[in-house]
């Protein structure tokens, strides 16, 4: 999963560790700290505590743990460390495996934590400050974040029309995202990270704010290529997703043409001021 922010939820007197995923745009929570909110267990014992009923969910044949996801979260001595995250309705199965009388309120307190996130659906502009001040709390500048999220935008356009042509596998959604890229960029989305130093990065937070546009036209293209085309296979989706890419490759080429420069960088968010406004020195072949 991509960076991600942190945040600390207050259940009684416990702290439940949280982190919202930029890419999967959902709230995961720590499955430690709510085996120990709930089971009253101390901090040296819950880690122990949520080891045994993993083992214990297992042998009962409960896929829930599969639902696992290793997030780096704050620990009490201030250091990021891997932690066994879920998200809330993952998590709801855990609790009813565990007996405490608090797990009633418990997940009242979880429906006010989806509460805020279904009034964000309701109320986009509340997402669009959420996530302008995430960006903020990395350190980009005003100019990126504006862009970054007008990318979002679009990227959630492509992807609603991607769902109504019948494409909803996240698999399938990579495929032609990297037919897409490969065709605007010449790089396969693994060789556009590697050219940046990325792992498991979104590769979005880490392109200059050209490099957003020309993958936001690509994107804004490919989803009005879809309207008017109306792809019925996943064979003829990806074939527009190609076009689309080409179009904005054409841009692409005309802008290095005149200024003699590539306009694909190596530069990423370690350096997040150059990202705005930012042209290497070396042209891509």
């Amino acid at each position: 999963m991509s960076e991600s922010s942190n945040k600390i939820q207050l259940f009684e007197d416990k702290k439940i560790r949280s982190i919202w995923t930029a890419d999967k745009e959902e709230w995961f929570l720590s499955v430690v700290d709510v085996c120990a909110a709930l089971a009253e267990t101390t901090a040296v014992d819950k880690g122990a505590y949520w080891r045994k009923m993993k083992q214990r969910l297992k042998a009962e044949g409960s896929e829930v743990v599969t639902f696992c996801h290793e997030l780096k979260m704050l620990a009490a001595d201030g250091k990021y460390y891997k932690t066994d995250a879920m998200l809330i309705k993952d998590i709801l199965r855990v609790i009813q495996s565990i007996p405490s009388k608090k797990a009633e309120p418990f997940k009242m307190w979880m429906a006010k934590i989806a509460s805020e996130r279904l009034d964000e659906i309701a109320d986009p502009e509340k997402a669009i400050i959420r996530g302008a001040d995430y960006y903020r709390a990395k350190g980009y500048t005003e100019g990126w974040i504006n862009q970054r999220l007008q990318s979002i935008e679009m990227r959630n356009e492509l992807t609603n029309e991607w769902k109504a042509k019948g494409i909803d596998q996240e698999k399938d959604y990579a495929i032609l995202t990297n037919e897409m890229t490969v065709a605007w960029s010449d790089m396969t989305i693994k060789q556009y990270k590697q050219l940046k130093g990325l792992t498991k990065q979104n590769l979005r937070d880490n392109m200059t704010n050209i490099e957003l546009t020309l993958n936001q036209l690509a994107e804004v293209t490919t989803t009005l290529l879809s309207r008017e085309l109306n792809p019925q296979t996943f064979k003829e989706s990806r074939k527009v997703a190609k076009t689309g890419g080409s179009i904005a490759r054409n841009t692409r080429n005309d802008i290095e043409q005149r200024i003699g420069k590539s306009v694909i960088s190596s530069v990423n968010a370690k350096t997040k001021h150059l990202l705005e406004i930012n042209i290497n020195d070396e042209k891509v072949s």
